[in-house]
């Protein structure tokens, strides 16, 4: 019965004509319901774009230098060092530059995770062998638990010997090194700025370089890395 009288009710009733949207109704009303997917879409593309450019334009170094200490070099001292030793260096991979990059493995932090953090970046450095150059604050230390370095004469030590005997030269024992103009460093710590001579900083270090315990190492790039080494200490006192 209520559908019957429902029916008659409702039987004159018409429904609303569709209301016909101008195009820029028909535009704003788009965008509303859409312009978080537009620019969720668009945000991605940056995001996709900028991994190509940087696949694209990355600059891979010929030397990897790694530095292990308790304090963290200055970015000025480690731009300083990286002009420094590419001057000195090989276009070794043919990419029409020679570039050093310089890998910091600091242990400073009293946080354990951080620390834990830098020794696997740096275990991972190390069996990849990636770095070439150890510039060293505790020379001993860094062979007992990596077991890396190499004799001066580019020998391997013996199994289980972890002693850096004919293995490390100090900084300021190699002319070269020693003579490098490097300039000066603007640190800030807690909001102060130290300044001073770059080559100070690196004068309490120690330098050794890896050993090549791979036999299928690429000929060419074990022969530029040497002949870094050579030019570096050149002269050195042992």
């Amino acid at each position: 019965m209520a559908s019957e009288y429902l029916k008659k009710k409702y039987q004159d009733v018409k429904p609303d004509a569709p209301v016909e949207l101008t195009p820029a109704e028909k535009r704003r009303n788009w965008w509303y319901y859409n312009k978080w997917y537009v620019c969720a879409a668009a945000a991605l593309a940056v995001l996709v774009a900028g991994t190509v450019w940087r696949a694209l334009h990355r600059v891979e170094p010929d030397y990897r230098v790694a530095y292990v200490g308790s304090l963290p070099l200055p970015d000025d001292a480690v731009a300083s060092l990286e002009t420094a030793l590419a001057s000195l260096g090989e276009d070794l991979n043919g990419d029409g530059a020679v570039v050093v990059s310089l890998r910091q493995y600091v242990d400073s932090s009293s946080d354990t995770a951080s620390i834990m953090a830098a020794q696997v970046s740096l275990l991972a450095d190390v069996s990849a062998q990636e770095s070439f150059l150890f510039l060293l604050e505790d020379p001993e230390a860094f062979q007992q638990q990596y077991h890396t370095l190499c004799r001066l004469d580019g020998s391997l030590p013996e199994e289980g010997d972890d002693s850096t005997e004919n293995s490390v030269l100090a900084w300021n024992a190699c002319p070269v090194l020693r003579e490098l103009e490097l300039g000066d460093y603007d640190y800030d710590i807690f909001g102060g700025i130290i300044t001073g001579h770059t080559g100070d900083l690196y004068s309490r270090l120690y330098i050794g370089r890896r050993g090549f315990w791979v036999e299928d190492e690429d000929p060419g790039l074990r022969a530029g890395y040497t002949a870094l080494w050579e030019k570096l200490t050149d002269g050195a006192a042992s």
